[in-house]
């Protein structure tokens, strides 16, 4: 019964070690892991077309997977363009008035 309980106690130890070592390799990630890009620019099917301009937290934009990040200066560019500002996100309205 003795030898029973250590074993069980032993295995027990080994989960929460396991456990321990995964939550720390996660917040590690997320620490390591880079800040999203502020704005996006998604491009068509073909991959040189314009579609749109995104903030960078729009979730139509990493719906599409067409979007690539941008600076804020591409993201104006674009839109002075006629690039359409993404309905969902409204960057024009983020990135102030457009001359």
């Amino acid at each position: 019964m003795v030898q029973q309980t250590r074993a069980a106690l032993s295995q027990l130890d080994r989960w929460i070690t396991e456990e321990e070592r995964r939550e720390a390799e996660r917040r590690l990630g997320e620490e390591r892991r880079p800040a999203p890009p502020a704005w996006l620019i998604q491009y068509g099917l073909n991959r040189s077309n314009i579609d749109a301009v995104h903030t960078g937290g729009c979730w139509a934009a990493a719906k599409s997977g067409r979007c690539r990040p941008a600076t804020r200066e591409q993201a104006v560019g674009a839109l002075r363009q006629n690039v359409p500002p993404c309905t969902h996100c409204r960057p024009d309205t983020e990135l102030g008035e457009l001359d």
